[in-house]
């Protein structure tokens, strides 16, 4: 019987931790399977209730953290290469930066048969100096040759990987596109809708738009606000947006709100007049999914946004940038508006297109669900894993 150990960063609310989990909890009996995680920032919410609904209780390690600090490192890389040693693992599979670096170098330590490690989004654009992406460009480089291949979860990303930065080759560059259950953004929708409706004081007849995620540099709030302030100066609509989560950054958008002239709600204070409302984090995602009608994204870089996927599903038109692995998880003009990130106009164009034309918003949105559903269900996500890990061992 396979053993794989799963290792991720850390159990904050994001796609990864879905991804984790799905292969710890779902690989079926023919598998023994173990996740390891790092600790979260305090600034993020925890999702570890979200592997511990799958069944997984997770080993923790203590020392792991996103930061880059030698010492808590060093003893991190000690504490897997304990667990690889006592588990004896046929496959490690490692998610995201840290715990590929660590990872890997521990597996590779203990002669691990299949190493893999899966880039949920990369750090080689828009996060680092050119000296410090160098750098990283190159560890990731010497960890591919040492690993049995790396995967991309949207073509558009293998295609970065192997070709634009040349982390590994084309043929060890495997896509296993994301998959997650999509079953709660598809029932009691009107209940959901109303509640969420109800909760934050907003009328059946205004337009809520809304982006979802961590409140971080790369996610690029500026220019959704800065849209924003346009949007609710050109539009006799009546509209509200909001801004559903949390992070680092967080007083630096309440800051860019104030500087772009919007007045806006959050949980401890309400302003007479908002027009837009920072939720902070709601784990049961699915309820402001279907409060909203437009989900939008206006990220600098990203992997496969878990968001636009649960958008789809709920059957709510998409306003996005087009970056990353974007243009592979929806389909332009059908489900979603896309617009360059050097195009700020056009982001604004189709945002408020999309607000004035009912039957657009209401096209977009019915055209999601189906595709969705056959493309990134999670049990279709699982045996592709299954048969590139069968394949590895194999060879």
């Amino acid at each position: 019987m396979p053993r794989v150990l799963q290792i991720i960063n850390r159990l904050n609310l994001g796609g990864p931790t879905f991804i984790a989990g799905y292969l710890a909890a779902y690989l079926g009996e023919g598998y023994e399977t173990m996740l390891v995680a790092g600790m979260k920032d305090d600034s993020e919410e925890s999702s570890e209730y979200i592997v511990r609904n799958m069944g997984i209780e997770p080993v923790f390690i203590d020392n792991m953290h996103r930061e880059i600090n030698f010492k808590a490192d060093r003893a991190a890389y000690k504490q897997l290469d304990r667990i690889i040693k006592e588990f004896k693992p046929d496959i490690v599979q490692t998610h995201a930066a840290k715990a590929g670096t660590l990872g890997r170098l521990a597996a590779i330590n203990n002669n691990v048969p299949v190493i893999l490690h899966t880039f949920h989004g990369h750090v080689f654009e828009g996060y680092f100096s050119p000296l410090k992406t160098k750098i990283f460009l190159e560890i990731e480089r010497y960890l591919a040759k040492r690993s049995s291949g790396i995967i991309a979860i949207s073509n558009e990303q293998k295609k970065d990987l192997a070709w634009k930065f040349k982390i590994d080759t084309a043929e060890r560059t495997f896509v296993m596109s994301l998959g997650i259950d999509l079953d709660r953004f598809t029932v009691d929708q009107t209940d959901k809708r109303n509640l969420f409706r109800k909760l934050y004081n907003i009328d059946e007849e205004c337009i809520a738009v809304g982006i979802i995620g961590r409140l971080v540099p790369i996610k690029n709030h500026q220019l959704f606000i800065d849209t924003w302030a346009k949007v609710i100066k050109s539009t006799d609509k009546i509209v509200h947006a909001f801004i559903i989560g949390d992070g680092e950054i967080r007083k630096q958008v309440e800051k860019m709100c104030t500087a772009a002239g919007l007045l806006f709600n959050t949980p401890e204070n309400k302003a007479e007049g908002a027009t837009l409302t920072f939720t902070s984090w709601i784990k049961e995602v699915d309820i402001p999914v279907a409060g909203l009608d437009i989900i939008a994204l206006t990220s600098i870089n990203e992997g496969t946004p878990v968001s636009l996927i649960e958008a789809q599903a709920a059957g709510k038109a998409i306003v996005s940038t087009e970056v990353g692995g974007i243009r592979d998880i929806v389909i332009e003009f059908k489900t979603a508006l896309l617009s360059k990130l050097s195009d700020p106009e056009q982001l604004l164009t189709n945002l408020l297109e999309v607000i004035e034309n009912e039957n657009l918003r209401k096209g977009l949105g019915e055209n999601g669900p189906t595709f969705v559903q056959s493309k990134f269900g999670y049990m279709r996500m699982v045996n592709d894993h299954k048969n590139l890990y069968e394949r590895l061992l194999n060879s």
